[in-house]
């Protein structure tokens, strides 16, 4: 018997524990494709939905000691950078109904809609706001999730989410159109029957760079944060805007460093200097890798890119906006600044 995480889109099916929302495991029967053939290359019983999941590595793996503990106190959690996920598997939730699969019961919020069959999702506002007794099941989004789980488990769901939606979306070949099969369980790709073209999970590489400079008037160090447009307008008096980092693509034939300088000059218009890499982190939406870099401020007047943000400014890292969430790089990259300064978020 094998266990699995189950999926729905981008929530995880989740316990909720004393300390928070933790994701179950569900076990799997023995599949006829566990006895395949040595002979053959392929899953000839390949069905959509289940895939393998790597180990994921705590950071801790290949970070400095003196890093480590820096980031731990930055976000007062020891054990975040300490822990690695094992290997494991994951379904969709359509997957375990079609297969009758045993789930647990599971809270009912709101009910949505996918491929016919009803499942259980619990919003984010819900989440933070729900008093459901210990050992309560529910569907949680996975940008809550990462607020909260060590980032090696929080990555190995990234890598879930991703896999699954790209096992869905590459089903016939880019090439021929003909249907695929899955490879041999040690490769992850889609192979075509008919002209052989193998076809790999894409994942696309974007910058977000913190850029900093002191405060003109003050000398206290400042952060460059925008307010992009997918972060919603305000909708009440009381409600505060989120500000994020600049972020952005990396274009076919440009280096990373190029690209940094690229995104911050159309975003806001301004140059930089020091430019240098930091950290990365895998971002399922709908399947980046977030690398991320700071820099300083070298010069120019701010000029926002409407179509992209409606607003940029330098703010003291002693009064700071609403920015993204803790376990996101952008959050990460501004808490390690703030750090160095002797400040917590």
């Amino acid at each position: 018997m094998s266990s699995a995480f189950i999926l729905n889109d981008e929530t995880v099916l989740c316990r909720q524990t004393p300390s928070g929302w933790w994701p179950l495991q569900v076990q799997l029967p023995q599949s006829d494709n566990q006895t395949e053939s040595s002979a053959s290359d392929y899953q000839q019983a390949y069905q959509i939905g289940q895939v393998a999941l790597f180990e994921s590595l705590a950071p801790s793996h290949w970070l400095p000691s003196d890093a480590t503990d820096s980031l731990n106190e930055a976000n007062e959690n020891v054990d975040s950078n300490a822990i690695t996920a094992q290997a494991a598997s994951a379904i969709t939730y359509d997957y375990a109904i079609a297969h009758n699969i045993t789930l647990p019961i599971i809270l009912e919020s709101n009910t949505l809609e996918n491929s016919n069959l009803e499942s259980r999702t619990l919003e984010t506002d819900n989440l933070e706001n729900s008093s459901f007794e210990s050992n309560a099941n529910a569907f949680v989004p996975y940008r809550q999730l990462i607020t909260q789980l060590p980032m090696a488990l929080s990555d190995q769901l990234s890598q879930a989410i991703q896999l699954l939606r790209w096992q869905a979306d590459t089903q016939f070949c880019s090439r021929c159109a003909a249907p695929v099969v899955h490879a041999k369980r040690d490769d992850r790709a889609m192979v075509c029957q008919v002209c052989r073209l193998r076809q790999y999970p894409r994942v696309q590489p974007c910058i977000i760079t913190a850029i900093t400079r002191p405060n003109p008037q003050t000398g206290e160090m400042q952060i460059l944060l925008a307010h992009h447009h997918r972060y919603g307008q305000q909708k009440t008096a009381l409600q505060s805007l989120q500000y994020g980092l600049i972020a952005g693509f990396v274009e076919v034939g440009e280096s990373l460093e190029h690209a940094v300088v690229r995104e911050v000059a159309e975003e806001v218009g301004i140059s930089l200097s020091d430019i240098h890499y930091v950290s990365s982190q895998p971002w399922p939406f709908p399947s980046n890798l977030m690398l991320g870099f700071r820099a300083s401020y070298a010069g120019g007047d701010i000029v926002i890119q409407e179509d992209e943000l409606s607003h940029a400014d330098f703010f003291d890292l002693s009064d700071l906006p609403k920015i993204p969430s803790k376990g996101s790089i952008a959050y990460e990259l501004i808490a390690q600044i703030a750090h160095e300064q002797g400040l917590s978020l």
